[in-house]
């Protein structure tokens, strides 16, 4: 053992430079490692866990051993660590869906004869054709699962792609170091983590206390209070940090509103897409501008979190409340890793409960829905995702949910495009689900009472991830008896907020390809609408709680709304040319109607009565692609003498899946029309993480 400390002590001058010590820990997981025992490290974010790795490897390459295979789940956390890598004078590379099939190629090429030390790669492509062809003739000298938590279904941030890696680590890798990491799990997690990894694991658990976060909950339920308190106390905190959102929608908002005051931010989620192939991806730039302090703030989802190392991350704000008390651990441990002292803030909306309901309810498909997807894969004896999406009345990301839970449980194995039964009898592990949808209500509940307590908040935090320390941080609100920022928020703050509010709208992107109907196939629309307005989302402050009293109170949207929408609208129309409106005709209601003719007088044009509605089922109650679109289709009609002109806006009320809209444009664009403007008074979509 005196060996291996004397090699690991020289490895680590090598990396960060002579007279340096290991940190408590890292030296009894390096050598747990080497050993040969499976070896679990859960330590508090800025530890060093990819010291042990990198020691390790050092270790075995200068043995000859084969080479580092580091499973990792985020794109940001590679760079981050390939950095670190080539630092510490160690060869390493990518392989996953960034890099085309050539590159590929080269990489597993540069695996097979050993000239690459540390290789990271998704789980995704891990389980691909290529890399498990591959694997039997690469020497794996160490095998590296990185924020393993996302192997346990009962930790924060499961990845069902990641749960398929026991079958590697008890099939592949016997006799080979095994090392798993994570800052964040508690003792079910632990346990979990412990079974999957098999054999006799060596746990490494340090205290999770930050002695350099202060905490702080502001008690700021109104989305205007918060937006005005973001606005007011973002400038006075020295350095960048994160805002952390539940939802892409309040990304982009809440970023949007920071830069019309003067403070720069970029909004960061999951699905950000450039507009053509060569631009730099949206994500890449504002993590580059982030790294390097010329923006102030990244407005985020869950995908900016684990293993995102800037390391002078100033504060971490939470507009919304986390999910769990891991979740937040995991993410306020973003900031202050290499300052004395960071701020971290909690903001609870009104709206949270809600969201978070939604996000567990829809975690696990339903029994149903994984039965009739199962049942029309049989029927058909092989299908796509299309084609099951054509055949069942369910959300297309509900298909693809039950798609992966079926395949992880081994009852339909995928071929390029299409899914396949297996010889496995299928079944629902209705229990497992449930089990874990009620811990996660509870974790949530737990996460509602850290709002109230007045105990030490990092305590708290800490003791509910079952590290049973009884010392206080005497840096939170808590501790110190008073705010660190005073959650009072000026008038003239206040005003600001509400006046974006007041005056934010939505862009309608109109549909360019048909969906697979009886009527259509996966075509481009010959002439798509224009970009639309939508005045705002469903629900939200100010005019989306103005539209749901009009709609399901009032039974008619007031002056107040057609004021607005003719505000928006006169600029647009004039621009535009637009010589009319119409509007989306109803067989329950009259109330759009009875808007656009109100709506049309203030702006001084024409309503025309265009389209008519055929009795079918309502629109809302078409949960894919290839049902709302049929089901428009089949409703809407032109009246036989209607005079349509080139230029019209199409109104309508609510705009969801905007078939509807793509469905009516078509019809009047074939009548005559040149050119349709959508408008419609609010948004009902979600968009998650």
């Amino acid at each position: 053992m005196i060996n291996i400390r004397t090699k690991a002590e020289q490895a680590l001058h090598e990396f960060i430079g002579e007279g340096t010590d290991f940190r408590p820990g890292q030296y009894e997981a390096i050598e747990a490692t080497l050993t040969n025992k499976r070896t679990l490290v859960v330590q508090r974010t800025g530890w060093g866990k990819s010291m042990v790795y990198f020691v390790c490897t050092k270790l075995l390459r200068n043995e000859g051993k084969g080479i580092t295979l580091i499973i990792s789940p985020l794109l940001a956390l590679m760079k981050n660590q390939i950095e670190a890598a080539e630092r510490a004078g160690l060869r390493c590379d990518v392989l996953n869906s960034t890099k085309n099939s050539e590159q590929k190629a080269e990489i597993i090429e540069r695996m097979k004869n050993g000239t690459v030390d540390i290789i990271l790669t998704t789980p995704e492509t891990l389980f691909t054709q290529l890399v498990q062809e591959a694997l039997p003739q690469i020497n794996i000298g160490l095998f590296v699962v990185d924020e393993a938590h996302c192997i346990s279904d009962w930790g924060h941030d499961f990845r069902l792609e990641y749960c398929r890696l026991n079958k590697v680590i008890s099939t592949m890798l016997a006799g080979v170091p095994l090392l798993a990491t994570t800052a964040t799990a508690n003792d079910r997690v632990i346990a979990d983590l412990k079974e999957q990894l098999g054999g006799n694991v060596y746990v490494s658990r340090g205290p999770l206390m930050r002695d350099n976060l202060s905490i702080q909950i502001l008690k700021l339920n109104g989305k205007t209070e918060r937006y005005a308190w973001l606005c007011e106390n973002i400038p006075k905190i020295p350095g960048s940090g994160i805002v952390y959102c539940l939802t892409r929608d309040d990304c982009d908002e809440i970023a949007d509103f920071l830069n019309k005051n003067g403070i720069s931010a970029r909004a960061y989620y999951s699905g950000k897409k450039t507009k053509n192939s060569d631009e730099i991806d949206p994500n890449e730039e504002t993590e580059r501008l982030f790294m390097n302090n010329q923006i102030k703030v990244i407005v985020a989802t869950v995908k900016l979190g684990m293993g995102y190392d800037k390391p002078d991350i100033a504060f971490v704000i939470h507009y919304q409340t986390p999910p769990s008390i891991v979740a937040y651990y995991q993410q306020i441990g973003r900031a202050g890793r290499n300052l004395d002292h960071a701020y971290t803030f909690l903001m609870n909306g009104k709206e949270d409960a809600d969201i978070l309901e939604y996000f567990r309810r829809t975690a696990f498909p339903s029994e149903s829905e994984s039965k009739d997807v199962y049942n029309c894969i049989l029927d058909k004896g092989n299908a796509s995702s299309y084609d099951i999406e054509k055949r069942l009345n369910i959300q297309h990301g509900r298909i693809e949910n039950a798609l992966k839970f079926l395949v992880n449980e081994g009852f339909i194995y995928k071929e390029k495009s299409r899914y396949y039964p297996s010889a496995t009898a299928y079944c629902y592990n209705r229990e497992h689900y449930e089990a874990i949808t009620k811990q996660r209500e509870a974790e949530f509940a737990q996460m509602m009472e850290l709002l109230d307590t007045d105990m030490c908040y990092s305590r708290f935090v800490v003791n509910a991830l079952d590290d049973k320390t009884e010392k206080n941080c005497g840096i939170c609100a808590n501790c110190l008896k008073h705010e660190l920022i005073s959650s009072q928020v000026s008038i003239n703050a206040i005003e600001q907020a509400a006046k974006f509010l007041d005056g934010n709208y939505m862009l309608i992107e109109p549909r360019v390809q048909w969906a697979n109907t009886s009527f259509t196939k996966r075509i481009k629309i010959e002439k798509p609408n224009e970009t639309g307005i939508c005045l705002s989302r469903y629900g939200h402050p100010i005019y989306g709680e103005l539209v749901k009293k009009g709609k399901y109170e009032d039974n008619g949207f007031g002056d107040r709304l057609v004021e607005r929408s003719a505000s928006i609208l006169t600029p647009y129309i004039t621009e535009n040319e637009i010589a009319a409106l119409t509007y989306v005709p109803s067989l329950r209601s009259d109330i759009v109607r009875e808007f656009a003719k109100k709506l049309a007088n203030k702006l001084g044009i024409p309503c025309l009565c265009l389209l008519k509605k055929t009795s079918a089922q309502q629109q809302k109650e078409m949960e894919n692609s290839s049902f709302q679109c049929e089901n428009a289709q089949r409703s809407f009609s032109l009246y036989e003498d209607a005079a349509v002109p080139e230029r019209i806006l199409l109104v309508d009320d609510m705009v969801d899946s905007g078939w509807t809209m793509t469905v009516c444009g078509d019809i009047l664009t074939r009548a005559g029309a040149q050119y349709v403007y959508p408008f419609a008074l609010a948004a009902t979509s979600k968009k998650d993480s």
